[in-house]
């Protein structure tokens, strides 16, 4: 992009001078600092002088792919829809997802409950109060029966965000499968599988990261040869950003932990090109509508060259980033929660025209309860109104060539290198991680934040400016402790009616593995058969790998 000369000054400064100075004379500008969401300073005006010097952008479905990894963006196919829950007993859940299906949904999400998250059954003592509130209880391949009955895993795909026990999830999803009579080789679906954002900011980690990292290649490499159109990782910026992170501080630190799981996957004896190309990303689709959209588009460039030019990567499907969006979950707001519509409305555009794989809308009432069946919907259809009356799919990159939108892709691109410069200084991320510095600086970026939103120098609207003081309350969902007894007695029943000599078999196996060097998925899929429950299958491993405990961040 060349700029034009002019010997009065740039274009840009001739303006300033002669149009914008006489003008703010008469009338000044509102009061500032003019920031992205992140604190990025934003110049009033950006012309070709600002991308000078910028490397062209090539075109859709080419290397880089800045502007799309498919020459037809969404005129070729939309993205997912695919709407994540999970809540109370499996049967609940289930009930779920047959209604966001028949509403059009085009792909499953599973939340888990917490102490499924963590790796415990219901009846340990950490788990009071927690049952089936903030996602579907699983404990054995006897509830993941229950989530998927009626619904073919051949047909659907499936993404389930779980990260510590996610191994065991995994074998007892793909146990169902087989019992539907599915084929591993062309079932489809995500499992998150992403233990170094846990570390970094979501905390629901169980073992060490090194051993962590173990589970993620041994994954790697069963699928690469049993389930090759799995989704073995979903590498995820969405809780890093939800923990304060600035979008570049997501962008940077989300794509150097896909470089981590790419190195320790090729120290393992893997090659790139047999499992990279099954990796997957998830982003944070924020409030502040063009740093988003240049988020997308300097991710697909950074995680492109990155792999062609440092690991080598021949395969094109190595170097196309994809990606699942959801909206800012942090960004919801108790008050005035109707207002919440139009903020999901804007995010979900802003990862439309950034060129989002898949998609996930919040619901309105997100900063209160889990979504109730309505509002799930509204968010479902806030997804299909754009696809389907904006036309803003009928163009792929649209916004490609703006001026602010390249200048701030680049400045995002620059951004992200000095920071993998510094964490490859350290020795990696996982180096990073045990001296705690991604943490550190998400602790300082979201004081930052609060304090600009304190100060008003960031507006939330309905928060603390345009405060309505005459509110009503709104319906929520409710979930009470029906799930938790319901749970703990099939817990009982479970270890009644199970083979238990065959289950204490299975977990010595999987022990023995974990002390070696074999892969644990092998073992793991002979404990779900077993009807080992997650509880125990994590237990095994604690024995062997112990817990993890944070460094403190101060």
């Amino acid at each position: 992009m060349k700029s034009v000369a002019d010997p009065a000054g740039t274009r840009k400064q001739r303006w300033e001078r002669e149009v914008v100075e006489p003008t703010l004379r008469k009338s000044p500008e509102r009061k500032g600092p003019f920031t992205t969401i992140s604190g990025r300073p934003i110049d009033r005006l950006y012309t070709e002088e600002d991308v000078e010097g910028l490397d062209d952008t090539n075109n859709p479905g080419e290397f880089p792919y800045v502007r799309g990894i498919h020459p037809t963006g969404y005129r070729g196919k939309l993205w997912t829809m695919r709407q994540f829950a999970g809540f109370g007993t499996p049967e609940e859940t289930n009930q779920r997802y047959k209604d966001l299906i028949a509403a059009g949904g085009t792909g499953l999400s599973v939340a888990f409950d917490l102490p499924t998250l963590m790796g415990r059954d219901p009846d340990h003592e950490l788990c009071l109060g927690e049952v089936g509130k903030c996602g579907v209880s699983v404990m054995s391949l006897a509830d993941m029966e229950r989530l998927f009955e009626g619904i073919s895993l051949a047909d659907i795909t499936t993404s389930m965000t779980i990260n510590s026990p996610a191994p065991m999830i995994f074998a007892m999803y793909l146990v169902v499968a087989e019992q539907q009579g599915a084929d591993w080789k062309t079932i489809s679906g995500t499992i998150q599988n992403d233990i170094l954002k846990e570390f970094i900011a979501q905390k629901e980690y169980i073992f060490p990261p090194r051993p962590s990292m173990r589970l993620i290649t041994d994954i790697f490499a069963f699928c690469a040869k049993e389930v090759p159109k799995w989704n073995t990782i979903s590498v995820s910026g969405y809780h890093i950003r939800e923990a304060g992170s600035t979008s570049l501080q997501e962008l940077a630190f989300t794509l150097r932990d896909g470089l981590e799981y790419v190195q320790y996957g090729v120290d393992a004896g893997l090659d790139v090109d047999d499992f990279v190309p099954r990796m997957s990303f998830f982003f944070n689709s924020h409030s502040d509508f063009f740093e988003e959209i240049a988020k997308y588009r300097a991710a697909r460039k950074l995680w492109a060259e990155a792999m062609k030019n440092r690991f080598g990567a021949k395969n094109p499907r190595s170097w196309a980033l994809r990606f699942h969006t959801q909206t800012a979950g942090v960004s919801l707001t108790a008050q005035q929660p109707y207002n919440n519509v139009v903020r999901t409305a804007l995010q979900a555009l802003a990862a439309v025209l950034g060129g989002t794989n898949s998609l996930h809308t919040n619901s309105l009432d997100e900063a209160l309860a889990l979504p109730t069946k309505e509002t799930a919907t509204i968010a479902l259809r806030t997804q299909q109104i754009i696809a389907h009356e904006s036309g803003v799919t009928n163009v792929v990159d649209p916004l490609g060539g703006s001026y602010f939108i390249e200048k701030l892709t680049q400045d995002m691109i620059d951004g992200t290198l000095k920071y993998w410069d510094t964490i490859d200084g350290m020795g990696g991320m996982v180096e990073a991680i045990e001296r705690g510095y991604p943490q550190k600086e998400l602790a300082e970026a979201s004081y930052q934040f609060q304090q600009a939103v304190e100060r008003k120098e960031k507006i939330i609207v309905g928060v603390n400016d345009f405060i309505q003081a005459d509110e009503k309350p709104i319906e929520i969902l409710y979930i009470d402790d029906t799930a938790s007894g319901v749970q703990l007695k099939r817990l009982a029943e479970l270890k009644q009616t199970r083979d238990n000599d065959r289950v204490r078999r299975s977990l010595a196996a999987l022990q023995e593995v974990a002390r070696g060097r074999g892969n644990t998925m092998v073992p793991l899929l002979e404990c779900v058969r077993a009807y080992a429950t997650v509880g125990e299958m994590c237990d095994t491993l604690r024995e062997v790998w112990g817990e993890y405990e944070e460094v403190p961040v101060i």
